[in-house]
C-alpha cells in the first residue's frame, strides 16, 4: 500500500499546478509542508515576517503569471499574512496562501492559536476553503490556483487542519487533478472596436493611459505596434512604466498633469480610475473627457466615469483588434498637431526644472541629485523596486524603466513595507531564469523600517540585491542631528519630537553588515558613485547604501497635490 501524507499531497498538488516558489515562516503545524514542498521541487524561501512572505509570493504571481505560495502557521501567523493578501487583491496579483490551523477535534475548545481562519480570509481573498479530507486536497489546491489567475487575479486561501498535515491516506484513493488550463482569452465585440476607433479618430487631444493590468496581461508587443501605428501619446501609471520604454518618443510622463487635464479622449488600458488617476474627474480631468475603457472585469466598467466605449476582455487581444482596425482604416494621429506641441513643450519645461534640481552641488544632497546619479549607473534591464513617500514619487519620474514588469512599488493599496519582500521574490525569479538582471530596491528610510529584518533573508540566501535607502531622517521630512539633540534637551521626546521624525542619520548600512552583506554610508555624489558601482559589480551578496540627504528636501512645486481629496 502506497501511503501519502497531507503535507505531501499539498506539496505535490502545488507542483502539479506549476507553483514553483513558496515563501513563509514555519512552525507548528506546517513544518512538514515546507519540507514536502522542497522534496517536490518547489523552492522554499524562509522569511522573517508573514506580511513580507505574502508580499513576496504575490510578486511571483505578477512576474510569472503563476501564483507563488505563502505558507503560514495558525492564528497570529495567518493574521500577519492578511496584509499581504489584501495588497494582492487590490493589485490584482495572484497568490495562494496555505495556512495551518487547529486540529479538527479541538475546534471550539480553545485550541492553540485557534481562529476562524477560513471566515476571516473571505474578506481578503477570492476563494477561501478547507479541504474536507485528505482526498480532497488536490481538487481544492487546483481550484485555489485556478481562481487566483482566472478573471481578475487575486489572493486565495487554503486552510489545513493541523491533524491533516501528517495524517496518511492510500494514494490510490486520491483523485488525480491535472494542472488547470491558462486563463481563457476573450475578445471585444467587433462593433465596439469600430466605435472605439471612431471616437479616437474624432479626438483632438487623445491620450493612451497604460496601467499595470497591461503589464500583467503581457500586452507590450501589441501595445508597441498600436502606439507606433496610431501615433498616439501615452502616459504610464507607476507600474505601467516599462510596458513601453520610458524614453519612447510618444511617452509624455513628464507632462502628466497637463496630459490628464487637457485630454478630450482617454484610451484606458488596464488601469482603474481610482485615486492614482484622480478618479477621472475635475479638476484633474476635463469634465467632458470621453473614456474608452479596456478591462477584463465587467464590474470595473463605469467606476467614477461612464465610458464612451467599454471593451471587455484580454488587453493584449483587444489592443491587437484595435491595431488591425486602425491599419485597415489607414488612420494615424498626426504628429504636427497643437496637442503634440503642447505636450512636448511641457515635457521639456518639466525636464529642465528637474535637471536644475539634480545638478545642485549643495550638501546634504537633495532627492533629485541622488536619483539623477543613480539613473546614470543603473542597467537598463534592472528591476527597480521602490517605496516611500517622496522617494517613490520622485524616483518614479527620474528612474526610467525600459522593460515590462520591471518596476514594483506600493501599488494600488499604497502599501508601505512591501519593498524588501518584492525584491526577494524578484531575485528568486532572476536566480532561476539567470538573465543577468540586477534587482535594485530604492527605499525611503521610513519604508525600509517596516521589513528591514528581511536583509537577513537576503544574506542567508546570498541574493545580490542592491538596497538604496534614501535617508531624510523621517516620514516626508525629518530634522538634522543638531536639532534632534536640542529637542532632547527640552524634555521627553515623546511629547516634543514631531511625529514624522525618525532618528537622524540612523545607520541602516550597519544592519546589512551585521548579517554579512555590504554596507555603505553615503553623503556625497562621489561616495554614491563609488558605492553603487561596487554594489552592482558584486553578484555574490546583497548591499545597502545608506544615502543621507537634506532632511528638508522635497518635491519640486506641483500643479496639483498628489492625493485628490473630497470637497464634502
Amino acid at each position: 500500500m502506497d501511503e501519502v501524507t497531507g503535507a505531501q499531497l499539498i506539496a505535490e498538488s502545488l507542483k502539479t499546478q506549476r507553483v514553483e516558489y513558496m515563501f513563509g515562516i514555519v512552525g507548528v503545524p506546517v513544518i512538514e509542508v515546507a519540507m514536502a514542498a522542497q522534496a517536490a521541487g518547489i523552492k522554499y524561501v524562509g522569511m522573517r515576517n508573514e506580511q513580507a512572505a505574502c508580499y513576496a509570493a504575490s510578486t511571483i504571481g505578477y512576474l510569472t503569471g503563476r501564483p507563488g505560495a505563502c505558507l503560514v502557521v495558525s492564528g497570529p501567523g495567518l493574521i500577519h499574512a492578511l496584509g499581504g493578501m489584501a495588497n494582492a487583491n487590490m493589485n490584482c496579483w495572484p497568490v495562494v496562501v496555505i495556512g495551518g490551523s487547529s486540529d479538527r477535534n479541538q475546534e471550539t475548545a480553545g485550541a492553540f492559536q485557534e481562529f476562524p481562519q477560513v471566515e476571516a480570509c473571505r474578506l481578503y481573498s477570492k476563494f477561501s476553503a478547507r479541504p474536507s479530507s485528505l482526498e480532497a486536497i488536490p481538487a481544492v489546491i487546483e481550484k485555489a490556483v485556478r481562481t487566483s489567475i482566472y478573471g481578475r487575479p487575486g489572493a486565495c486561501y487554503v486552510d489545513i487542519a493541523g491533524d491533516m498535515v501528517n495524517a496518511k491516506v492510500d494514494r490510490s484513493k486520491v483523485r488525480v487533478v491535472s494542472c488547470c488550463s491558462p486563463p481563457p482569452i476573450s475578445l471585444a465585440e467587433h462593433s465596439a472596436i469600430t466605435e472605439a476607433l471612431a471616437v479616437l479618430k474624432a479626438a483632438k487631444r487623445p491620450l493612451v493611459i497604460i496601467g499595470k493590468g497591461a503589464a500583467y496581461g503581457r500586452a507590450e508587443t501589441a501595445l508597441k505596434l498600436f502606439v507606433e501605428t496610431s501615433g498616439l501619446p501615452f502616459l504610464p501609471t507607476p507600474m505601467g512604466k516599462g510596458v513601453l520604454p520610458d524614453d519612447h518618443p510618444n511617452c509624455v510622463a513628464a507632462a502628466r498633469s497637463r496630459a490628464l487635464l487637457q485630454a478630450d479622449v482617454v484610451l484606458l488600458l488596464g488601469a482603474r480610475l481610482n485615486w492614482i488617476l484622480h478618479f477621472g474627474l475635475p479638476p484633474r480631468f476635463d469634465p467632458d473627457v470621453r473614456i474608452i475603457q479596456i478591462d477584463l472585469c465587467p464590474e470595473e466598467m463605469g467606476n467614477n466615469v461612464r465610458p464612451a466605449v467599454a471593451l471587455l476582455g484580454d488587453i493584449s487581444a483587444i489592443v491587437t483588434q484595435l491595431l488591425e482596425c486602425a491599419r485597415k482604416d489607414g488612420w494615424k494621429y498626426p504628429s504636427d498637431t497643437e496637442w503634440w506641441s503642447t505636450l512636448k513643450e511641457k515635457v521639456a519645461a518639466n525636464t529642465k526644472i528637474s535637471k536644475a534640481l539634480a545638478l545642485q552641488s549643495a550638501l546634504p544632497m537633495n532627492y533629485y541629485t541622488v536619483f539623477h546619479h543613480i539613473s546614470q549607473l543603473l542597467p537598463h534591464d534592472c528591476i527597480i523596486v521602490s517605496e516611500g513617500a517622496n522617494t517613490m514619487d520622485i524616483g518614479r519620474t527620474m528612474l526610467n524603466n525600459y522593460l515590462p514588469r520591471h518596476r514594483l512599488d506600493a501599488g494600488t493599496f499604497g502599501t508601505m513595507g512591501v519593498g524588501l519582500g518584492f525584491a526577494i521574490a524578484a531575485a528568486a525569479v532572476e536566480r532561476s531564469e539567470n538573465k543577468g538582471r540586477r534587482i535594485v530596491c530604492v527605499e525611503g528610510d521610513s519604508a525600509f523600517g517596516f521589513s528591514g529584518m528581511e536583509v537577513e533573508t537576503m544574506c542567508r540566501y546570498n541574493l545580490p540585491i542592491v538596497i538604496i535607502v534614501v535617508n531624510n531622517n523621517g516620514i516626508y521630512s525629518g530634522v538634522d542631528p543638531e536639532t534632534w539633540k536640542e529637542m532632547a534637551k527640552m524634555g521627553d521626546l515623546a511629547t516634543i519630537a514631531p511625529p514624522v521624525t525618525l532618528l537622524p542619520e540612523a545607520r541602516y548600512d550597519e544592519v546589512m553588515t551585521a548579517f554579512g552583506g555590504r554596507g555603505f554610508l553615503v553623503r556625497t555624489v562621489e561616495e554614491l558613485h563609488s558605492a553603487l558601482h561596487l554594489s552592482l559589480s558584486d553578484w555574490e551578496s546583497p548591499s545597502l547604501l545608506n544615502v543621507l540627504i537634506d532632511p528638508s528636501s522635497d518635491r519640486k512645486q506641483q500643479e496639483f497635490p498628489w492625493l485628490t481629496r473630497s470637497n464634502l
